[in-house]
Formats: structure tokens, C-alpha cells, sequence
């Protein structure tokens, strides 16, 4: 795909609604409506790369309650005519095909590869990618799983998603600041990925989400990885303007990324 004159692709990830309270989702929802308005007269297309939300599961006649302003929104830009792609992460992975048919969104579930202006892009959430973490590839397989995914549906709704909320609060109350931590290059397992990667096939962007670190690494000369970060802490975002791709924070917290 090549853009058109003053256009852009937007990339963001990591939003997490629902948590950690009702409050502090609410406000970070409005902000990242505000910033889909504020990048759609040209937006080419939209990238959002995984854990939209803290949890999300899809039952049959269900719908997850919240998140109306960020759904209808996403709903005002397809019908605009402007593509949304949406990559599952490891709390909504659960996703069938209500993004398709109510908003028009196409959703992944593995990274895919991607060419704009003849710049190779490879999209994916994160989770599982690079060396370790066996305890969470193992997890991973098991939720994957159709049979287990039915057999989570059976509960009722108020039983699942409370049981779910539960875990996730257990597991972010576990890992700590841990994920605010740039471990370094010879430790960051998404780094780890992209160089074993670039031994196959050359792609000159890798963007991720899931570390909750907004990162701008430079592989090799002319290769790139970007981890978009979140918008709990950072509000950051990745844009690519036909040339060259860009990380930034909607609300000025330039200086928290990490670029090496």
C-alpha cells in the first residue's frame, strides 16, 4: 500500500480498560477518544495492537458492560471509510467475531507482516514471542483452546468476568513495577525476537505492545523495533508519516521513552 499526500498510520496499544477502577478507566477512555478525534482527518489507517482491554470475553448474547464511548467511536471511524486492525493480546484474547461485524474491525491473532511505501512492517501483540516465559506460552495454548473457551462460557457472566478480574488484578499485584523496568538489550525478550527474526527476513519496523514500555530500539542500520508502551502511564502512540516511523506521547511525556 502506498499513502496518499498527508497521510498517516497510526499505531497504539495497552489500553486496559476496566482497570483499575471504574474511575480511572473512564478517564483514560475519554482521553484516547480525544486522540482518535484529534489523528482522523489523517489517519490512512489504524493499528491497536492488543489488551484494549483488561478483559474481555464474548458470550454469545453478552456484551462486556462499558466502553461504549471507545466502541462507538471505533464504529464513527470504519464507517468513515478509515480501516481499524486490531491484534488480540493477552487479556482479550478471547475476541470471535464481534469487532467484524458490529465495527468492521478485522482481528488477529498471530503478528502479521505488513508493506507501506515499500517499508516492511511485522504487527503483533508480544505475548509468548522470544526465549523463556515457558509458565505463560503453557497458559497461553491452554486459553487458546476452544474446548476450554467453551467451558468458560458456560459460567455466568457475573461469575467469569469476576473471576477473570480477579487474575488479572493477582497477576499485576505479582509482576510489581517489574514491567516499568527496561531490563536491557541481552534481557528484553521482544529484542531477543526481532534479531532472531532478522536473520530470516528483513522488516525495517517491529511493533509490539504488552511490555508497558514505550521503546524505540535501533536493531541494525536500517531495522527498528518500537514497543508502543501503554496508556496508563505513558499515553504513546507510534505514527508513520510515508518515510519514517515515530514515537510519541499524546499528553507530552516525551521524555519517558526509551530510545537507543
Amino acid at each position: 500500500m502506498e499513502l496518499a499526500p498527508g497521510k498517516k498510520i497510526y499505531f497504539l496499544s495497552d489500553f486496559h480498560l476496566g482497570a483499575p477502577d471504574h474511575a480511572s478507566s473512564l478517564e483514560r477512555e475519554k482521553r484516547i477518544v480525544a486522540f482518535l478525534d484529534s489523528i482522523k482527518a489523517e489517519a490512512a489507517i489504524i493499528f491497536v495492537v492488543g489488551d484494549m482491554f483488561d478483559f474481555w470475553y464474548e458470550y454469545r448474547k453478552v456484551v462486556p458492560k462499558g466502553y461504549v464511548r471507545l466502541l462507538g467511536k471505533l464504529a464513527e471511524i470504519t464507517d468513515a471509510g478509515i480501516p481499524v486492525h486490531f491484534f488480540v493480546g493477552n487479556h482479550d484474547m478471547w475476541m470471535k467475531d464481534y469487532f467484524q461485524q458490529e465495527l468492521n474491525i478485522p482481528v488477529y491473532f498471530e503478528p502479521l507482516a505488513f508493506t507501506f511505501n515499500s517499508r516492511k512492517f511485522l504487527i503483533g501483540h508480544g505475548d509468548g514471542l522470544g526465549p523463556g516465559d515457558k509458565g505463560y506460552k503453557f497458559l497461553k495454548k491452554i486459553f487458546r483452546n476452544r474446548a476450554c473457551q467453551w467451558f468458560f462460557g458456560i459460567f455466568p457472566p457475573y461469575i467469569g468476568m469476576g473471576l477473570a478480574n480477579y487474575l488479572s488484578r493477582r497477576s499485576r499485584a505479582q509482576t510489581g513495577k517489574s514491567e516499568e523496568e527496561f531490563m536491557g538489550a541481552e534481557r528484553e525478550w521482544l529484542i531477543l525476537y526481532c534479531k532472531e527474526r532478522l536473520k530470516k527476513d528483513h522488516f525495517d519496523f517491529f511493533v509490539f505492545g504488552h511490555r508497558h514500555l514505550a521503546i524505540d530500539y535501533r536493531l541494525t542500520e536500517d531495522s527498528r523495533y518500537i514497543n508502543l508502551g501503554d496508556w496508563i502511564h505513558y499515553s504513546s502512540y507510534a505514527v508513520f508519516d510515508g518515510a519514517e516511523l515515530y514515537l510519541r506521547s499524546f499528553t507530552g511525556k516525551e521524555e519517558k521513552i526509551i530510545r537507543l
